[in-house]
């Protein structure tokens, strides 16, 4: 049992909180025994297993990759305030990064990654597995793989500049924008890249412009907005509902 905070694995797995040691060391973290077993049901390539006592009888067939470390240094390197005692030191994959003309989503600064992951969770819920992140929050950080619940393990996502990625969308863009027409009632005719913007600013005129056309959720008048993930989760099956000769 590893029951020192200076351990080299210890100190690897407490870094990987740190994106810049995600992108050295290509790997990130997932949290907690749902997301572990679902790491291992849908074959991730898993670098290491960290556990306390209490589930290492669990996961025991994965002994050449299990380290079993103490209570109080599983605290040291959990990212949640109240630990199961389990985590997954995973690779991260690398997808091909080419054009893409089935269903797709485009975050455009979407900058919080508890957002970034709730986006993800309903994606993969709704069978898309393309997701262009630009200039928006670390897919791979703790709470993006919390927040996606174990949906990360299920997309694949392609990280860059707004403008490098742009180009690889090959299917009609529709913005969601407060100005545009009712989700619940626009015609939607093949395949579509859903574009969804910055918390604050909303999405860029860059997309707005490339867009064949911007959908709304409609709401009462005297309210402002919903949370982006939100709007995300409702345009997004109101899209797939309303699409023509489905």
């Amino acid at each position: 049992m590893i029951t020192s905070r200076q351990n080299p694995i210890v100190k690897r797995v407490r870094a990987l909180a740190d994106k810049k040691f995600r992108d050295k060391f290509s790997e990130y973290v997932a949290e907690g025994v749902k997301s572990v077993e679902e790491a291992i049901a849908t074959g991730q390539n898993i670098a290491r297993i960290v556990t306390t006592e209490r589930y290492s009888g669990r996961f025991e067939r994965f002994g050449g990759i299990t380290e079993i470390v103490s209570d109080e240094v599983f605290r040291y390197i959990s990212e949640e305030e109240n630990p199961q005692g389990v985590l997954a030191v995973i690779k991260k994959p690398k997808p091909e990064i080419k054009p893409v003309s089935c269903d797709c989503l485009f975050l455009d600064g979407v900058r919080d990654p508890s957002n970034v992951g709730a986006i993800i969770r309903t994606a993969a819920a709704t069978g898309i597995t393309e997701i262009f992140a630009a200039n928006s929050a670390d897919a791979y950080s703790g709470k993006a793989v919390r927040a996606s619940m174990s949906g990360i393990f299920r997309v694949n996502v392609y990280s860059g500049t707004r403008e490098a990625l742009l180009p690889l969308v090959k299917c009609p863009i529709i913005v969601a924008d407060m100005g545009g027409e009712n989700v619940f009632t626009t015609n939607v005719t093949g395949s579509f890249c859903l574009a969804l913007g910055n918390e604050a600013q909303g999405v860029s005129e860059t997309l707005k412009n490339a867009a064949e056309k911007t959908v709304a959720v409609p709401m009462r008048k005297d309210f402002e907005s919903l949370n982006v993930a939100v709007a995300a989760g409702v345009t997004l099956y109101a899209l797939l509902n309303n699409r023509k000769g489905e």
